[in-house]
C-alpha cells in the first residue's frame, strides 16, 4: 500500500515535504479548515517549491468555502508550480462549515462543484451560477498564470454510498477519514463502482484514507498516555461529530455519551449553544492536551485509531487494502514529526 503524510496547515511546513519526499512518501496533505488553520494553498506552494516529486494535496476543500473559479484559480496555480502532483479532495465541509457555525452543503452542491473544478482545471468551460444568473465561465489567460494541461486528479471525500455514488458519476476517486472497517471500504468501492459503471467511467480509481497510526511496544498498554497521544485528535474529532450530530450521538456506547458531557463541561458550552463553535474546536487536529486525556476513552481508541504490534498493523493494513483502500496518509503527532516520519516509513515500507 502507499503511503503519505497529512498535516495542519501553516507556513513552515515546507521542510517536512521535502523530508517525506526523501522518506519514499507518496503525497504530502494538508487540511482546508480556514478558521482554525492555516491556508493550505500559501502551504502547499512553499512546499510545491521545495519538492520535485511528491503528490501535493488538499484534504479537503468545500463549495461552501470558496466558489469554483476561485479554487480552480488556487488549483491551477498549484499546478503551475508542481505540474501533474496536485490532488484535490472535495467535501460537504463538515467541520470547515462547523467552525464558522454553520451547516455542511448539501451533496448536489458537492457534485456540482467538484464537477466545476474538473472543467476548469482542465480548460474548458463550465456554468457558473450566482443567485438566479448563470453564465459560462473559463480561464481567459492561462500561460504564465495556470496550468490546464497537466491533470488535477479529484477526490470525494465519502462516509457513505451516496457520496461514494457522486465519486463514481464524475469519474473521482475517495478519501475518507479514520474510516477503518474494511467492510466500510468495501461498500464504498461498490457503491463507486456502480455509479462509475452506469456513467462509462473508469471504476478503478485512487482511494485514500487519512488516519493516525500507533506500533505498540511488547506488553505495551493499548489504552496508555502515549496512545492517547498518537490518536487522541481522531477521537476528539468523534466526539465533536457527536456535539454537532444527535442521531450520530445516540448511537453512541455510554462511556462516549459521558466523554461528550466532559467535553462540553470543559469548553465550557453546550451542544445548542449558536457560538459553541468559538470554544469547541480549540486545538482541532492538534496534539492532544495532557488535561484531555481522559477524553479518549478504550472504545475510542479502538474505533478510531490505527493502533497494535507491528504484525496487527500489517494484518490491519492488509484488510483495508483488500477492500479498496491504495493509500494510507498518516498524521504524525508526536513532538518530532520527522523522527515519527522516519519510523512510520520504516514500518509501512
Amino acid at each position: 500500500m502507499r503511503t503519505g503524510i497529512v498535516m495542519t496547515a501553516r507556513p513552515g511546513l515546507e521542510h517536512l515535504a521535502t523530508r517525506a519526499e526523501e522518506l519514499g512518501y507518496s503525497s504530502f496533505w494538508v487540511y482546508d479548515t480556514p478558521m482554525v488553520h492555516g491556508d493550505p494553498f500559501v502551504s502547499l506552494a512553499l512546499c510545491a517549491k521545495s519538492t520535485s516529486r511528491i503528490r501535493l494535496g488538499i484534504g479537503v476543500t468545500s463549495p461552501a468555502l470558496r466558489s469554483a473559479p476561485a479554487a480552480a484559480a488556487a488549483l491551477g496555480s498549484l499546478n503551475a508550480l508542481a505540474p501533474g502532483r496536485i490532488i484535490c479532495g472535495v467535501g460537504t465541509g463538515n467541520t470547515a462549515r462547523r467552525t464558522l457555525g454553520m451547516r455542511p452543503t448539501k451533496l448536489a452542491e458537492l457534485e456540482s462543484f467538484t464537477a466545476a473544478l474538473q472543467d476548469l482545471t482542465a480548460g474548458r468551460e463550465t456554468d457558473h451560477r450566482e443567485g438566479s444568473r448563470t453564465s459560462r465561465v473559463r480561464f481567459l489567460h492561462v500561460d504564465g498564470y495556470v496550468n490546464t494541461e497537466d491533470p488535477v486528479e479529484f477526490v470525494v471525500a465519502a462516509f457513505g454510498p451516496k457520496v461514494a455514488a457522486v465519486a463514481g458519476r464524475l469519474g473521482t476517486g475517495l478519501i475518507s477519514f479514520a474510516l477503518h472497517a474494511p467492510s466500510a471500504w468495501s461498500a464504498l468501492r461498490e457503491a463507486r463502482r456502480a455509479a462509475a459503471q452506469a456513467a462509462g467511467n473508469s471504476e478503478r480509481t485512487p482511494s485514500y484514507l487519512l488516519s493516525s497510526l500507533y506500533v505498540l511496544a511488547e506488553g505495551e498498554d493499548r489504552y496508555g498516555e502515549p496512545v492517547k497521544d498518537a490518536i487522541g485528535h481522531i477521537a476528539v474529532s468523534a466526539l465533536l461529530l457527536a456535539v454537532e450530530n444527535p442521531a450520530f450521538r445516540a448511537a453512541l456506547p455510554e462511556e462516549e455519551s459521558a466523554a461528550v458531557d466532559r467535553l462540553l463541561r470543559r469548553r465550557g458550552t453546550t451542544a445548542t449553544a449558536p457560538d459553541r463553535h468559538h470554544t469547541l474546536y480549540r486545538n482541532y487536529l492538534g496534539r492532544l492536551s495532557a488535561e484531555d486525556r481522559d477524553l479518549v476513552v478504550p472504545s475510542l481508541v479502538d474505533r478510531f485509531g490505527l493502533v497494535g504490534t507491528e504484525d496487527e498493523l500489517r494484518q490491519r493494513i492488509d484488510a483495508l487494502e483488500k477492500s479498496g483502500v491504495d493509500e494510507l496518509v498518516i498524521q504524525p503527532m508526536a513532538p518530532d514529526p520527522e523522527a515519527e516520519m522516519t519510523a512510520l516509513a520504516r514500518l509501512l515500507s
